[in-house]
C-alpha cells in the first residue's frame, strides 16, 4: 500500500495539537491566566470594533446617547479620512499661516510676520523619498481637526473644539518656540490661506483663483502650549 506525504491540513493539525499540548502542560493558574489574558484581549477588540463602527454608522439610538463618549473614544487617534472615496475631491490649496506677538527686553511689543507652517511641510517633503508622516499630515489634520469642530463664528463645539484648539497651539509654538526674534512670545494668531486649484487648460470651467483668507482670534500663551522640553 503507497503511504501518502503530509499535506498543508496534516501539518495545521500537528501545530495545533502541540500548542493544544503546550497549553494543557501549564499548572491550572497558569491556563486561568492565559484564559483570562485571551478573553480580555476579545473583549478590548470587539468593543474597540464596535465604537469604530458607530462612529461611522448613520445616526441611531445609540449615537443619539451616546454619542459624546464615542467621539471622545475615537478622537483624535482613531479618526477615518474618507476623502481619498469622496466622489468630489478637494480642489483647493490650503496654507496654514502663523504669526506671534512678543514682548521685548525693553518692555515694548512687537508683531511678527506671517510664517507659512504647511510651505515648512512642502519643502521638508519635497525630493524626500521617505518624508515623515508628522511632515505629510501633523499640521493639516490638526487644521481639518480645528475646523470640522467649530462654526464660522470661530466657537468651538463640545469638548473636540476645545481640544482642537489646544492641538494647533502647540503645533504653532513647536515651530516658533518660545523666543522670538529676541523676544517672548506672548500671543498667537493662525489663519488659513485657501486658493481654488486653476481648472486644466482644455477646460471650460471658469474658477476664481483669488486666495481667501480664515483669520482666527488672538490666543494667549500658556505654559501647556509648550513643547515638553520648553516648559521647565
Amino acid at each position: 500500500m503507497a503511504e501518502t506525504e503530509p499535506g498543508p491540513d496534516d501539518d495545521a493539525a500537528v501545530r495545533l495539537d502541540d500548542a493544544a499540548g503546550r497549553l494543557t502542560a501549564l499548572s491550572l493558574p497558569a491556563q486561568l491566566i492565559v484564559a483570562v489574558g485571551v478573553a480580555v484581549a476579545a473583549v478590548a477588540a470587539t468593543i474597540h470594533l464596535a465604537t469604530a463602527f458607530l462612529n461611522v454608522s448613520p445616526p441611531n439610538t445609540i449615537t443619539k446617547r451616546h454619542g459624546a463618549a464615542i467621539d471622545d473614544y475615537v478622537y483624535p487617534e482613531f479618526e477615518r479620512v474618507w476623502k481619498l472615496f469622496a466622489p468630489n475631491p478637494l480642489q483647493q490649496n490650503i496654507a496654514v499661516q502663523a504669526r506671534a506677538e512678543i514682548s521685548t527686553p525693553d518692555g515694548s511689543t512687537a508683531t511678527t510676520g506671517w510664517r507659512d507652517l504647511s510651505a515648512q511641510d512642502g519643502a521638508a517633503i519635497r525630493h524626500n523619498p521617505l518624508p515623515s508622516h508628522t511632515q505629510q499630515n501633523e499640521l493639516r489634520r490638526a487644521w481639518e481637526f480645528y475646523v470640522g469642530s467649530h462654526d464660522a463664528q470661530e466657537r468651538p463645539q463640545g469638548v473636540r473644539g476645545d481640544l482642537s484648539q489646544q492641538y494647533v497651539r502647540r503645533i504653532v509654538m513647536l515651530r516658533f518656540g518660545r523666543e522670538q526674534d529676541g523676544g517672548t512670545v506672548r500671543r498667537i494668531q493662525v489663519r488659513s490661506a485657501t486658493t481654488p486649484v486653476a481648472p486644466p487648460p482644455w477646460s471650460d470651467e471658469k474658477i476664481d483663483t483669488k486666495t481667501v483668507y480664515r483669520v482666527l482670534p488672538w490666543w494667549t500663551v500658556t505654559t501647556d502650549d509648550l513643547p515638553e522640553g520648553k516648559r521647565r
